[in-house]
C-alpha cells in the first residue's frame, strides 16, 4: 500500500491547514503518479507544463505585397511561445500535443493610392487554405480577423497566416508600428 506523507519546510514558520468543504458526500482526491506542483485558484500559471500556446506578430512597420496574390504574413517575432513550437523563420506553428486549439489572428491592410475592392485573411493548415474571412470594401485601409477552433494531430499539422488583396495599388500588410503592443498583424493559439 502506498503512503501519503506531509512534510513541512524546516525554515518556514507558517501553518498550512487542509480543510474540507461543507458536504454530506464522501469524496476522494486522487493524486497523479508524477512529480509536480499542485495549482490553486491563486496560481498564475493556468497551462500545465508542455501545453503549447503562442503569440507572434510582425515586427516591421509593414510588409509589401502584390495585389491579387496569396501571400504569407511575415510574423517574425514571438510575444510568447510556451512550448517552442512557433517557427519565426517559416512563420508557422506546429503544436506537439494533439487536440483542439483556439486560433486567433488579424491582418491589417492598407494601400498607397488606389483603393482596394476587398481582402481576405486566411489560416492555412499543412500548406492549404483551411479557414478564410473575406471583406468586400472600397477603402484604403482595412483589418480582417479569424477566431476559430482547429484540430491539430500533435505531430505533423501546422498553421500559417496568409492574406490576399483584391485590387488596389501598393498594398501592404500593416505591422507593429515600432511597438509590440501596437501590432496590427498577429497570430496566436492555445
Amino acid at each position: 500500500m502506498s503512503k501519503v506523507t506531509i512534510q513541512g519546510d524546516a525554515s518556514g514558520t507558517g501553518i498550512f491547514t487542509i480543510a474540507s468543504p461543507n458536504s454530506n458526500t464522501d469524496r476522494t482526491l486522487t493524486l497523479p503518479d508524477e512529480t509536480g506542483t499542485v495549482l490553486t485558484s491563486a496560481s498564475t500559471t493556468v497551462l500545465p507544463k508542455g501545453s503549447p500556446a503562442f503569440s507572434a506578430y510582425m515586427s516591421a512597420t509593414y510588409q509589401t505585397i502584390s495585389p491579387n496574390t496569396y501571400t504569407k504574413v511575415v510574423l517574425d517575432t514571438e510575444l510568447f511561445d510556451s512550448n517552442g513550437n512557433y517557427d519565426t523563420s517559416n512563420y508557422r506553428w506546429t503544436p506537439t500535443v494533439e487536440g483542439y486549439y483556439q486560433i486567433n489572428s488579424a491582418v491589417g491592410v492598407s494601400y498607397t493610392s488606389t483603393v482596394m475592392n476587398g481582402f481576405q485573411v486566411l489560416i492555412y493548415k499543412n500548406g492549404s487554405s483551411y479557414l478564410a474571412m473575406q471583406s468586400r470594401v472600397n477603402s484604403q485601409y482595412g483589418t480582417g480577423a479569424i477566431s476559430q477552433l482547429v484540430y491539430m494531430n500533435g505531430s505533423t499539422d501546422y498553421l500559417e497566416l496568409w492574406g490576399y488583396s483584391v485590387g488596389g495599388t501598393g498594398p501592404v500588410f500593416q505591422g507593429s508600428g515600432g511597438s509590440p503592443r501596437e501590432y496590427q498583424s498577429w497570430f496566436s493559439g492555445v
